[in-house]
């Protein structure tokens, strides 16, 4: 197998072509200013993933409402982020005109941090104390999601990755555990609906057939009630309504699906797979090839959990450093047909240049994620992000955070 031929060969996603097999997951990197408009930090972290050349680049979690919403500096779009996404697409486009970029569009739910902004949900969890949403307060949210889709394509971008994971507001409607009695509540046909009526509406508002549209999707939550388990109070895995939820979008348009798991506040090693546990990662091989199985031919499916492969260098058990490897791994899944695409998160944060050097024979000169989560605590911590590792700015911000966090401890005891 010539895995870098693989990695670099391009492919259709609806009426668009990807220029390789290379996805940037979008990461919430917290660092757009106090009225959500992308900052000179977005700008640079952006800039450098196309010049990587990426085929398909996502911008990170851009919430619908500055009123819930999980991160301080998150990206807004609503109508007056408009010009300063406009602008933003504009750049993007001049650095790297062949990378397609789509909006993760999101709502945070009983994500949202009550520190700066109100908890809402559909059947609180426990330890989530929320306000529950009215079927008023939520019609609201639909038609601002809407908008938010037509606000991405009028900014010039390629299409949406509509939110379906990670616990926020589009999972906690369509998991088992939304049992409440409402019309989006209960019964899997009433849960599933909510998705299916926001996609009828998008493509109504957005008819363009080159405008792209899916959604990344926790096809396993991992916790009693959580998206793909047996029922509200079970955490058993059974994909029948994950199947069913992937074909019912790709009747209502979908192009491709962004596989993923878990739920980082309460599953977080299965959302992603730490070094110290890799082989969660085999899970997610596992799931993305079910989505393979059961949409259209066409239909590109997108893998994630490839950044704890790294090198090969990593604590997995009873395979050869070779075949641990993430390009390995990568080009092997898609060559056996479970994958059309392989998804970069922490990775990405890692070495944004990575497509570009391996079309280079540049290899060996990958920054590979060490799996440190150091990302990760800058992102709890509601600091700016990015690979504390590899870039001396965010490993600067890494240690500011701690000297801050050190301080209030000593302060509180």
């Amino acid at each position: 197998m010539d895995k870098r031929a693989v990695l670099l060969s391009p492919i259709q996603i609806g009426t668009r072509t990807a220029q390789n097999r290379f996805f940037i997951q979008p990461m919430e990197c917290n660092d757009a200013d106090p009225e959500g408009n992308p900052t000179d930090l977005t700008y640079q972290r952006y800039e450098n993933l196309f010049r990587g050349e990426a085929g398909l680049v996502c911008l990170e979690a851009i919430t619908i409402t500055d009123k819930n919403r999980s991160r301080m500096n998150q990206l807004f779009i609503m109508p007056q982020n408009l010009p300063a996404l406009t602008r933003f697409v504009s750049r993007l486009r001049e650095v790297n005109p062949k990378t397609l970029f789509i909006f993760q569009l999101t709502h945070s739910g009983e994500l949202s941090n009550p520190e700066f902004s109100k908890r809402l949900s559909v059947n609180p969890l426990p330890g989530f104390e929320a306000e529950v949403i009215t079927e008023e307060q939520f019609d609201k949210i639909v038609d601002d999601f809407v908008l938010a889709a037509k606000l991405t394509y009028e900014a010039g971008a390629d299409g949406i990755d509509m939110k379906f994971c990670h616990g926020y507001l589009g999972s906690q409607v369509l998991r088992p555990y939304n049992s409440r009695k409402w019309k989006y509540g209960g019964p899997w046909e009433n849960r599933r609906q909510f998705a299916f009526d926001l996609y009828e509406r998008i493509r109504k508002v957005v008819p363009d057939p080159n405008f792209l549209i899916g959604s990344k999707i926790s096809v396993w939550e991992g916790f009693p009630g959580g998206f793909g388990t047996a029922g509200p109070d079970t955490p058993i895995i059974d994909l029948t309504e994950p199947i069913d939820l992937v074909k019912g979008l790709e009747e209502r348009g979908a192009q491709f699906f962004i596989q993923s798991a878990g739920s980082p506040s309460i599953t977080i090693s299965l959302t992603q797979a730490d070094k110290d546990h890799p082989y969660f990662a085999y899970l997610h091989q596992f799931f993305a090839k079910v989505l393979k199985e059961n949409v259209r031919r066409e239909t590109v499916i997108i893998g994630s959990n490839y950044s704890v492969f790294g090198k090969g260098k990593n604590k997995l058990q009873a395979v050869s450093q070779e075949d641990a490897s993430l390009l390995t791994y990568g080009a092997k899944n898609i060559e056996r047909g479970y994958v059309d695409m392989i998804g970069l998160g922490r990775q990405s944060l890692a070495d944004p240049l990575l497509p570009l050097k391996l079309r280079e024979g540049r290899e060996d000169e990958i920054n590979y994620c060490t799996t440190c989560d150091n990302c990760l605590e800058l992102l709890i911590q509601q600091a700016p992000i990015g690979c504390a590792t590899y870039n001396k700015y965010y490993t600067d911000v890494l240690v500011q955070t701690r000297k801050v966090k050190g301080k209030l401890r000593v302060n509180h005891t």
